[in-house]
């Protein structure tokens, strides 16, 4: 015998609505009082002040390469003399992936300083 998909709904409704399917209550008890989260008194971050072209103030501030000397250059991560020499003799550059795109630094240099470095073009 098969069923229609109306007769299998008023079944299925039927079964659920018996005692043993009817969920049982569990006991009142009061629930313990919840602890309040301590106070914090951390300002909220602030985000970081872009710094004036070539110039940092912490490890957070991007690095000009179009304006930045060498010594700065020099400690990015994978960034030595020859290659700070190399990133001031391409210059200037239209967008910091051109370090990679005109073969002045390999990628995996490139990927290491991305985001601590900017190209500004001067207006």
């Amino acid at each position: 015998m098969r069923l229609s998909h109306l007769e299998a709904l008023v079944a299925l409704g039927s079964l659920l609505a018996s005692p043993a399917f009817a969920q049982t209550a569990a006991p009142a008890t009061s629930p313990a009082p919840a602890a309040k989260p301590p106070m914090t008194t951390t300002a909220p971050a602030m985000p970081a002040a872009k710094a004036a072209p070539g110039t940092t103030s912490s490890t957070s501030a991007l690095i000009d390469i179009n304006t930045a000397p060498k010594d700065q250059l020099d400690k990015l991560p994978q960034i030595g003399e020859a290659r700070a020499d190399a990133i001031i003799k391409g210059r200037p550059y239209k967008a910091k992936n051109e370090l990679v795109d005109k073969h002045i630094i390999p990628q995996n240099a490139y990927d290491a300083i991305k985001d601590r470095i900017i190209a500004h073009q001067k207006s």
